[in-house]
Parts: C-alpha cells; sequence; structure tokens
C-alpha cells in the first residue's frame, strides 16, 4: 500500500510542522521501501559484498545528483539553512567504489535505469526549495538513522571493516541525535506555503517509490 498526500489529516495540517508532516505523510511507503526483497535479503545475510557494492555504485549517482542540487539551490531565500558541508557524502562513496570496484571505478560503473529516472528527478528538485527539502530530508536523515543500521549489518554478515563503508560515517558530525533534532528545526523554521508543504510530501513521497524501483531492479540481479 502505497500512502498518498491525501492520507494526512486535514484537522493536522495548519499545526504540524514539516519534519512530522513528511515523517507521517511517507510512514507507510517507508516501511514498504524498507521490507522490500533486495534490502530485507542484504540487511539479513543471504547476499554477499557484490550486492552491496551495486547498492553503492547507484548511490555514487544519487549523491551527484542530489549535491550538485545543493549547489543549485545556494541563491534561493532560505537555502542556505538547510546545507550543511557536514552531510556531503559523494567523496565518502568515491572511497568505497576504490576499495569495492578497483582504482578505475569511474570507468566500470553504470546506473540503473530507475537510477536514472531519480537521478533527473533529483536534478529538477533544483527549482523547488520544497522539493529539494523533501530529497535531502529523505536521503541524508536517512544515511544517519537507518544507513547505521546497514553499515553494522555489513560487518556483522559479510565481514567488512571500514574500507567500503565510509559511506555511512560522518566524521563532522559527533553526534547523530543532536544533528537531526537541528536539521528538523530548520525543516520546520522554513517559511512555507501550506501548497508548497504539501509539495514537499508530495515529493518525499515520489522519492522513496524511486528508491523502490532502484531496489527492485537490484533484487532481480543479485535475489534468486
Amino acid at each position: 500500500m502505497t500512502a498518498t498526500v491525501s492520507d494526512i489529516s486535514t484537522d493536522t495540517i495548519e499545526t504540524t510542522p514539516l519534519a512530522t508532516r513528511l515523517k507521517e505523510g511517507t510512514r507507510q511507503i517507508h516501511s514498504d521501501a524498507e521490507n522490500m526483497r533486495f534490502i530485507s535479503e542484504l540487511m539479513g545475510g543471504k547476499l554477499n559484498v557484490a550486492a552491496y557494492r551495486d547498492l553503492a555504485i547507484q548511490q555514487h549517482y544519487i549523491y551527484a545528483a542530489l549535491e550538485q542540487a545543493t549547489e543549485d539551490i545556494a541563491g534561493m531565500p532560505q537555502a542556505d539553512t538547510l546545507t550543511f558541508a557536514e552531510l556531503t557524502r559523494s567523496p565518502s562513496i568515491a572511497q568505497d567504489l576504490e576499495f569495492l570496484v578497483g582504482p578505475d571505478w569511474a570507468e566500470q560503473i553504470q546506473p540503473l535505469p530507475a537510477t536514472l529516472v531519480y537521478v533527473e528527478r533529483l536534478r529538477q528538485s533544483s527549482g523547488s526549495l520544497a522539493r529539494y527539502a523533501a530529497h535531502a530530508w529523505t536521503r541524508y536523515l536517512g544515511d544517519l538513522s537507518g544507513g547505521q543500521v546497514i553499515k553494522v549489518m555489513m560487518q556483522r554478515h559479510y565481514g567488512m571493516g571500514q574500507d567500503g563503508l565510509n559511506f555511512y560515517d560522518f566524521k563532522e558530525i559527533v553526534k547523530a541525535k543532536p544533528f537531526k533534532d537541528l536539521y528538523r528545526e530548520r525543516l520546520n523554521g522554513l517559511q512555507l506555503t501550506e501548497t508548497e508543504i504539501e509539495e514537499a510530501v508530495a515529493e518525499a513521497l515520489v522519492a522513496f517509490e524511486l528508491n523502490q524501483k532502484m531496489f527492485a531492479e537490484l533484487g532481480a540481479i543479485h535475489c534468486n
């Protein structure tokens, strides 16, 4: 079942802050994405490091597009409240791929069709602070939350060390919870119209749908 913007109670629209609206509006689809076969089997130790490698490859394209969008919104009013250098992931992904693929990783990898669609959507998000906020919230707060569990599971099930898992290591963020609280506070402090808030929730739903499609394609490759 996929949640929709209409699932959010109209009684709370005027008072519920953006971060809460995003969380509540995507609760079901977030759960659906986490329980897709590829993620379940990867986290359960049923796949291999090659499956994780292919996920990391797709993350390279996704974060390159997201971080380009971060640069593109720089001139927008309020944009600086949502941009943190500490969140930048592309250099860490490059480190991981050098280990997982090899020094010539950039010539060896390619995006899945679903990833290309996701990348294009991220590029389009730079035209709206509300849409950008939805994608940044989906990716970065996810990395600081469930992403940390993925790191532990990769180490536990596949014997991975730090090499290949730099993506999940936010060296400049000492404690995740205070940072996540700050990020949510910044989201809630954005001066957005009700239409823009609804646009943000709708875009977050799209982000999870795009993740699901990418996981489905990875599952078709790695899950028997």
